[in-house]
């Protein structure tokens, strides 16, 4: 009777280890629309994470958001209450990330970004609490282009960026580091991401003279401000953000955007960082397992982003799931607790520490400054 008892103890307990409810990953990214350019990597990049973690099988659950910030909320809504995530990854842009946190913070439900502004993290309240994100923080970028532009000679700067979170961003970060440097900002200028025309924009800022442009915008729509001043005749230096990281802006700048300086994580040199740094072996596993999938040469930045978020749920996952059932309030718990808790961990963008004031975690070595020559990226 004995034997039978236990036998059925047995049974029971490996069926409920084999019914197990799945991972639930949400993302929301912007596979169309004018951030196309960053979401597609993001999206190819998704479908080569890996389908089992620690024994647990994992379930991607993908949306377009099309660059459109109410198309990001009403998918994020839809990953919590219709699809039961455990976590959402996304979206690919700041405005949009930053209209999902309440989302998020509503559902209890753990978020990491693929958009770069500190806003989306920053400071880490109530509501950030359940927010991460992989690129890295405007102010780090900030600094390492102000660092460059005064060790060059730069005296003044026009900026002009995005409209929107991303380019208000930039400029309150910029302004800071630049005015610790001395580095006077002479024009400010906006412009939308689906703007044809910069031209105004542009007279004014060569009526300005700067020594310097930096141009604070993402993905192809950053071409166009450079390609106009390039029409104008402006012979200065040109800077762009972490934003344009990819082959389709060097695509669409062509000859305009030559020798322009941007700040980078370490994937997009990833085989010029010397063996020393800390993030090659690892930028170049993705970039390989990238390429190899999608062709040589096509490697993204954003897409690593992607990558990132998986390489945190990697780590974060079979912690969580000592302490709750994916599906659960709890699991969702314990799975933040565990993203927030994440230290020394290596991604294709950096060295990754948590803490409960930092849902970053980067330090100086996520950033490198890089320049465009002969329709290339190479390491400064």
């Amino acid at each position: 009777m004995k034997l039978r008892i236990v036998a059925a103890m047995l049974v029971a307990a490996t069926f409920v280890s084999v019914a197990r409810a799945d991972v639930n990953v949400g993302v929301t990214l912007s596979a169309t629309g004018p951030a196309a350019s960053l979401g597609i990597p993001e999206k190819n990049t998704v479908a080569l994470m890996p389908t089992i973690i620690a024994g647990q099988k994992i379930n991607y659950v993908v949306l377009d958001d099309a660059s459109d910030t109410t198309t990001a909320v009403k998918n994020a809504r839809k990953l919590v209450s219709e699809n039961k995530v455990d976590v959402i990854v996304g979206s690919t842009t700041s405005p949009n990330s930053l209209a999902m946190i309440d989302v998020a913070a509503e559902a209890e439900t753990p978020m990491i970004s693929m958009a770069a502004s500190s806003a989306i993290v920053d400071p880490v309240d109530a509501r950030r609490r359940w927010v991460f994100k992989t690129p890295q923080n405007d102010v780090q970028m900030s600094t390492a282009i102000v660092e460059h532009m005064t060790n060059n000679g730069i005296k003044n700067v026009a900026f002009i960026g995005f409209a929107d979170a991303y380019g208000e961003g930039w400029f309150r970060e910029f302004s800071k580091v630049a005015e610790l440097r001395k580095l006077k900002i002479v024009a400010s200028e906006r412009f939308n991401r689906t703007d044809t025309s910069v031209t105004g924009q542009v007279l004014k800022i060569l009526s300005s003279n700067p020594d310097a442009v930096l141009v604070a915008g993402a993905g192809t729509p950053a071409a166009l401000p450079q390609t106009t001043l390039k029409e104008r005749g402006y012979k200065g230096r040109v800077y762009q953000t972490h934003g344009v990281a990819n082959n389709d802006f060097l695509r669409v700048g062509g000859n305009s955007v030559e020798g322009t300086f941007l700040p980078a994580g370490p994937v997009l040199v990833a085989a010029q960082l010397p063996e020393s740094n800390p993030v090659k072996k690892s930028a170049l596993e993705y970039v390989n397992k990238y390429e190899t999938a999608y062709g040589k040469g096509s490697t993204s930045t954003f897409g690593a982003h992607a990558w990132d978020a998986g390489l945190l749920l990697q780590n974060a996952i079979p912690v969580a799931l000592k302490k709750g059932q994916p599906g659960s309030k709890e699991f969702r718990s314990a799975l933040r607790d565990a993203l927030e808790g994440l230290k020394n961990v290596t991604v294709s963008h950096g060295v990754v520490n948590m803490s409960a004031v930092d849902h970053l975690g980067f330090d100086q070595r996520a950033r490198v400054m890089v320049k465009i020559e002969n329709g290339a990226w190479k390491l400064q």
